[in-house]
């Protein structure tokens, strides 16, 4: 459980790389909006639609950058980027509940005897973990949660209520499941024989990098023969859901509702908008922004930003519009060239009248 504490103000200024404006002895313990803070608050300006609140804040200290500093009157911790430090402080002014109660494991929680927990392993009642599950130290299990057979997961990652995490997924350091994540659910395997489906045992694993964070009932789903790869440092929203043998290249950043179809490679720090939908068996290069509800039917071999989606129609006058839409810019331009013939001759004429 996180707890607040205080801090000075040079401290945190230090602590979060911000250059402080104000009383370095001056004492925070928590944080707040502009227009809810109070005393003993932090808040900060990010973005200057809620500039109008910086003259009225009642907030001790205020994250800003250099060219709002003059609209405060108060302690600033300033910086170019003040929601990331923001987010520090954030951190800071947060610890957690080390105390030896909340280190236990909960008496009503089932640990497999062949289970290896470090020391400071902390497991809420009623989680579940099974045989030859390895937890690195500082590692908490939240109420409810499942880990099965073979699981290992890095030191400091926090996995909350409800998780589900299916044998032999392998977890790395620092990462983040929140409720009700499953990890390493079967991949939507079929074999269609004669109208009816025959499943395809799905036998690969799940592997997630260092600093991953999955948001509430997203599904990672394992691999059919190699793994499911999520790399270092991705983050992925609420409701998302990613494919069996699916490869998520280092902090990209995934918004909620986007559906990753089996066996597509995405680069590393790609950004995929809300309520994407990427369709199976394509790369998309490295850099690349995929804006809200785009789909993508088709691999990505270029860094840039693509958007676009379509009313449904009829498969094949769906198919032919798509065709005919990406050639609309060598139409264009062949329309102007014959507009500029058009009025050329147009000239000409005029010019062969006037002479006559």
């Amino acid at each position: 459980m996180a707890e607040q504490r205080s801090i000075s103000l040079g401290d945190l200024a230090r602590q979060a790389g911000a250059e402080l404006s104000g009383d370095p002895t001056l004492t925070v313990d928590h944080v707040a909006t502009l227009e809810d803070a109070g005393q003993g608050a932090v808040t900060f300006l990010a973005n200057t639609r809620y500039r109008r609140f910086l003259a009225t804040t009642k907030a001790s200290a205020v994250v800003l950058s250099p060219e709002e500093r003059d609209g405060f009157p108060g302690a600033a911790l300033v910086s170019d980027n003040p929601y990331l430090v923001f987010a520090r402080v954030a951190q800071l002014l947060l610890q957690e509940d080390e105390s030896e109660e909340s280190a236990r494991v909960h008496p009503t929680a089932q640990i497999h005897p062949q289970a290896v927990l470090a020391p400071n392993v902390r497991v809420a009642a009623q989680a579940v973990i099974g045989a030859r599950a390895q937890l690195a130290e500082g590692v908490v299990i939240g109420a409810g949660t499942v880990l099965g057979a073979d699981v290992r997961v890095g030191a400091h990652s926090r996995i909350a209520a409800n998780v589900t995490i299916a044998d032999a997924v392998m977890i790395g350091a620092r990462v983040v499941l929140h409720p009700g994540v499953v990890i390493g659910a079967d991949g939507f395997g079929f074999a269609n024989d004669a109208g009816r489906w025959v499943k395809v045992p799905q036998t690969g694993s799940v592997q997630l990098g260092d600093d991953v964070e999955i948001g509430a009932s997203s599904c990672v789903d394992r691999g059919a023969l190699g793994d499911t790869i999520i790399g270092e440092g991705v983050k992925i929203d609420n409701l998302v859901q990613v494919g069996h043998n699916v490869r998520i290249g280092a902090h990209t950043a995934i918004a909620g509702c986007v559906a990753i179809a089996g066996s597509t490679t995405i680069g590393k720090g790609c950004l995929i908008g809300g309520a994407a939908g990427i369709a199976g068996h394509l790369t998309i290069a490295d850099g690349v922004t995929v804006t809200a509800m785009t789909g993508v039917s088709r691999s990505i071999r270029k860094r840039g930003v693509y958007s676009g989606s379509t009313l449904m129609q009829p498969s094949q006058e769906w198919r032919r519009n798509l065709v005919r839409s990406g050639q609309l810019d060598e139409m264009y331009r062949r329309l102007r060239e014959l507009e500029r013939e058009l009025a050329d001759m147009k000239k000409k004429q005029v010019g062969n009248n006037e002479l006559h």
